[in-house]
C-alpha cells in the first residue's frame, strides 16, 4: 500500500472542501486515458509545445549559449514525446551534451530509454529514477558541467502562485550560476478554447478524473460507485484558473476497507481534483523575478497559445 497516497486520500476527503490530488491520476489506466486526451483536436497544449521545440530548437540552444559540453535534465520526462525534437536537433548537429531524464516511474524511464536508443543511437542518455530535488541536489549542484533543466508541459500550472514560486526557488537552489531552466507555460487566451480543452464533449476528461476513484477502490478496497459521480470543469478567465471537480450525485457513504475509513458525501458535493493555471507573459516574468531567476527569452508557438520560457541563474 502506498502510505503517502493513503494519507493524502484520508486528509483530502476529510476536509470541508474535499480534495484529491491530481498527481495520483497517473496510474497505468490514467496514463492511457491521458494519451487519449492529448490526441483530442481540442487539446492544443501538446501540439503547441511540440511546435516550439520542433521549429525553434536551434534558437533555444543558441540562447542558452553553453560553450562547453552540458547536461539537459528533464524533470518529469514521461514518454519524452515533446523533447524528442530538441534532442534530435542536438544529436544531428553533433553538439556535445548528456540527456538526463528524471521521473518517479521505473517503467516510464525504461520505456523512454529503449525508445530513444532506437531512434537516436548516438544519444548519451543517463536516466534517473526518483524525486527531482534529491537527484538535483546530489548531482547538479556538485558538478562543474553546466545544465539546462526542462520543466515542460505546463506542469507549473498545477501549483498555486505561492507554491509555483517556491518550486522555482527550489529549482534555483539546485542550479549553478549560469545554468538555465526551460519552463513550459500555457498562456491565457480565448476562454472558450481553454474550456473546450478541459471539458471535452467526448467525456475523456471525465473518465480521466473518475479513474482516480477506481484506483482508490482497487488500492484501498473501496466501494465508490462510479455511476453515482459526475465531472465538472470551469475556467475563470480573470485569474486564469481551470478547476476540475468530481460531483456526488446523491447522499452516500463510501467505505475504504483497507484504511478502515468511511466518508460521507452530500448531494451535489464537490471533490476538487485539479488546478490548471494559465499565465500571461507578464505573470511569467513576475514568477521568475519572485524566484530569483532571470527571463532570457520567451519562445511561443505560431498561435501564441503556449510559451517555453528560458530562465537563467
Amino acid at each position: 500500500m502506498n502510505k503517502q497516497f493513503a494519507n493524502d486520500v484520508i486528509s483530502g476527503l476529510s476536509k470541508h472542501q474535499k480534495t484529491l490530488s491530481s498527481k495520483y491520476f497517473y496510474d497505468d489506466a490514467g496514463s492511457r486515458i491521458f494519451q487519449e486526451i492529448m490526441e483530442m483536436p481540442e487539446y492544443y497544449l501538446t501540439d503547441s509545445e511540440f511546435e516550439i521545440l520542433s521549429l525553434q530548437a536551434k534558437q533555444i540552444i543558441e540562447a542558452v549559449n553553453f560553450n562547453q559540453p552540458f547536461n539537459i535534465v528533464e524533470l518529469g520526462a514521461g514518454d519524452g514525446f515533446k523533447t524528442f525534437k530538441l534532442l534530435e536537433y542536438l544529436v544531428n548537429n553533433n553538439i556535445d551534451f548528456h540527456y538526463v531524464p528524471v521521473d518517479i516511474s521505473h517503467g516510464a524511464m525504461g520505456n523512454l530509454t529503449k525508445k530513444l536508443k532506437a531512434k537516436l543511437p548516438k544519444l548519451s542518455i543517463h536516466p534517473r529514477v526518483g524525486d527531482y530535488f534529491e537527484i538535483l541536489s546530489k548531482e547538479n549542484v556538485q558538478e562543474n558541467t553546466p545544465s539546462m533543466l526542462l520543466f515542460l508541459g505546463s506542469n507549473i500550472g498545477n501549483y498555486h502562485e505561492k507554491e509555483a514560486i517556491n518550486l522555482l526557488q527550489l529549482f534555483n537552489d539546485s542550479m549553478k550560476k549560469g545554468d538555465a531552466l526551460l519552463l513550459g507555460t500555457d498562456l491565457k487566451k480565448n476562454p472558450i478554447k481553454i474550456q473546450n480543452a478541459y471539458f471535452d464533449q467526448y467525456g475523456i476528461t471525465k473518465r480521466f478524473n473518475i479513474n482516480l476513484l477506481l484506483r482508490i477502490n482497487r488500492e484501498f478496497d473501496g466501494d465508490f460507485k462510479i455511476d453515482d459521480f459526475d465531472f465538472y470543469c470551469h475556467y475563470n478567465p480573470l485569474n486564469g484558473e481551470v478547476r476540475s471537480y468530481i460531483v456526488s450525485l446523491g447522499n452516500q457513504k463510501v467505505m475504504l476497507k483497507k484504511l478502515n475509513k468511511s466518508f460521507d458525501f452530500h448531494y451535489d458535493e464537490l471533490i476538487w481534483t485539479e488546478l490548471s493555471k494559465k499565465y500571461s507573459l507578464d505573470e511569467i516574468n513576475n514568477l521568475a523575478e519572485q524566484s530569483g531567476l532571470k527571463v532570457k527569452e520567451h519562445f511561443l508557438d505560431c498561435k501564441h497559445y503556449f510559451a517555453d520560457t528560458l530562465l537563467v541563474k
